[in-house]
């Protein structure tokens, strides 16, 4: 595939893709799918399409395929809480991971309000609880019911409640609480006085985006979500297709690419009206695929012509909205593929692509048997302490870790011209999503040959966290951590915010220096004057 092509479309429902043809040994890939019969038995629900090892796991993990049916159960629920708090219409979401990217993708995509807490940075934190408390209601969202920044997040919101003068009955009242079924913080949220929701435990939780933890905060925020619900029943019927199946073109595809070794999968908005869709399905194929030392490593990029999006081992898709009369797939970029469509109907595609992609790479695409490791790091550093560490140099308000290099623009470049033929750069932010926004502007400086992704700590370790530590070990993992200026307690805990987002820091790092992986980490001494800094030689 020297170039890329855009051969054909597949569409149903409203959703298109195209170019899926044109991905060498994609035709090949999906007559195999057909003839195991997998469009059929996957729309049925049948667990053992990836193998005897993974089928305990796949029987209580496949209610995404249809959860579009049971979720309409919600919608009164929806009604009745939405009725009950007519005047909290300050919408707060403390999830991680899956709890949090869809509901992302849906306010912002529908424009509606919503704010998104998914991070242990204290003035991140501390922002979010100054911003209109009296009109505050807190949507808590976990799975496990045990998350320890979600924990976190209700413990901060609680105090902050009771500190403004009210009452424990009226702060209950101000929680909302969505969890699985018999999970710790379903009993917490009853103890509370919170409403509670409880989610359809049949669903992973990154595949969760049309249960209770997508849909939930995005209703409170004004999202008419019976509309998603449509628009992925109206495609449900195709995904038993042989024919005219996007769900299976873009799984077949996605396989194809990965046996081809397009291992990177870029994603970028094609500017047609989907917003932060990439973020999503970055969590989705990362955490499903990246295991057994295998897996496709998503790489979401600014634009479909930003750097990064394009490579030897680089598939590049573009995502959004329903195309005009007339319009181009891809923004103009000829992309490989292009995925067009409906909001509701890309979830149920790029879950069902994912789950077809696992078996054509022979993964278990539902369990996630890396993620607890960083956890556990971290658990172990609060409760043992911090090692010290002593920096490599110091240049200006930067501290340099693990570098043979004299300079900042030194040791980073050395970094990043040191990836291994065939791997990648990740960027593991350790800062305030808002006030240190512009580190996000280092992914496009620091893409050249290799793929370069941009993650959030620790948001990403509930995402590509995943893939660093089970997929390809080819990674070099450049690590931004911030001195903190005003801490912030975790109520009955015996940690800050600022302990907690240091201590998963460090944990993640021993992860990734145990399996041998390269990590140079950058503490920035002065948040502000660092990332200036930081920017300026590196432009």
């Amino acid at each position: 595939m020297s170039e890329p092509l855009l051969e054909g479309v597949e569409a149903a429902a409203g959703l298109a893709v195209y170019g899926a043809a044109g991905v060498p040994g994609a035709d090949q890939v999906r007559a195999e799918l057909v003839e195991a019969g997998v469009p059929g038995l996957l729309a049925a629900k049948d667990p053992t399409l990836w193998g005897a090892a993974a089928e305990t796991e796949a029987k209580i993990r496949l209610g995404w395929v249809d959860t579009f049916r049971r979720s309409r159960a919600l919608l009164p629920q929806l009604a009745e809480v939405r009725a009950e708090l007519p005047d909290l219409d300050h919408v707060v979401l403390a999830g991680m991971g899956g709890s949090s990217l869809a509901p992302e993708v849906i306010s912002r995509t529908l424009d509606k309000p919503l704010t998104v807490l998914d991070t242990t940075d204290p003035g991140q934190v501390r922002r979010a609880l100054s911003d209109r408390l009296d009109r505050t209601v807190v949507v808590v969202s976990s799975k496990s019911g045990s998350t320890v920044e979600t924990d976190s997040h209700r413990r901060a919101y609680w105090q902050a409640f009771l500190d403004a003068g009210l009452s424990e009955a009226e702060a209950g009242r101000r929680f909302v609480v969505v969890t699985d079924p018999g999970s710790p913080l379903a009993a917490a949220g009853r103890e509370m006085g919170a409403y509670v929701v409880l989610a359809d435990p049949d669903v992973g939780g990154r595949y969760s985006a049309l249960t209770a933890f997508g849909l939930v905060p995005a209703a409170l925020a004004g999202v008419e979500v019976a509309e998603l619900l449509d628009q992925a029943e109206e495609l449900f019927p195709a995904l038993s297709s042989t024919e005219d199946n996007p769900g299976l073109a873009l799984g077949a595809a996605l396989g194809a690419a990965y046996l081809a070794g397009r291992d990177k999968v870029a994603l970028a908005e094609d500017g047609t009206g989907i917003v932060g869709l990439g973020d999503w399905a970055e969590q989705l194929l990362a955490e499903s695929t990246g295991k057994d030392g295998k897996g496709l490593l998503p790489v979401v990029v600014e634009s479909p012509t930003a750097a990064g999006a394009r490579g030897a081992d680089v598939l590049t898709v573009t995502l959004g909205g329903s195309l005009p009369p007339g319009a181009q797939p891809g923004g103009g970029a000829a992309p490989h593929l292009a995925v067009n469509g409906p909001l509701g109907a890309q979830f149920l595609a790029w879950e069902y692509a994912t789950a077809v992609a696992g078996r054509v790479i022979g993964i278990n695409p539902f369990d996630q048997p890396n993620v607890q490791e960083s956890k556990d790091n971290t658990n172990r550093i609060l409760g043992s302490g911090f090692t010290e560490e002593t920096p490599s140099f110091v240049e200006g308000a930067i501290e340099v870790y693990g570098s043979t290099e004299s300079t900042v623009a030194g040791a980073v470049n050395h970094f990043a011209a040191s990836v291994a033929p065939h791997g990648y750069l990740a960027i593991m932010a350790y800062l305030d999503r808002v006030a240190d926004a512009d580190a996000a502007q280092l992914r496009a400086l620091l893409a050249g040959s290799r793929p370069v992704t941009f993650g959030w700590g620790p948001r990403f370790l509930h995402s590509t966290g995943q893939y660093h530590k089970g997929g390809p070990q080819a990674g070099s993992f450049l690590q931004i951590t911030g001195a903190v200026e005003a801490d912030l307690p975790v109520p009955g805990r015996p940690y800050t915010f600022g302990q907690l987002q240091a201590a998963q820091a460090a944990g993640d790092r021993q992860a990734l220096a145990g399996r041998g992986r390269p990590v140079l980490r950058l503490h920035l001494t002065d948040r502000r004057a660092g990332m200036a800094q930081l920017l300026d030689v590196l432009r």
